[in-house]
């Protein structure tokens, strides 16, 4: 995937990107479910961060509710 990138913070235009998952609501908490997808990109200068929600499928979530 090619993005470009410019950091809002230093103008700096190398990064890293990354990938956090995070439970939701109560439930998914109990059942150690991450429901929550999230993108992360870095600068590779000041380390600034920002987080995009991704899109996460069913599937995947069931998968991850096995596999932990």
């Amino acid at each position: 995937m090619s993005l470009q990138y410019e950091c809002p913070k230093c103008k700096h235009t190398v990064y890293q990107m990354g990938e956090i998952r995070a439970t939701g609501g109560f439930f998914t908490k109990i059942f150690n479910v991450q429901s929550n997808k999230f993108t992360t990109v870095t600068c590779a200068q000041c380390s600034y961060t920002e987080l995009f929600k991704a899109n996460s499928s069913a599937l995947g979530n069931v998968f991850d509710f096995f596999m932990d």
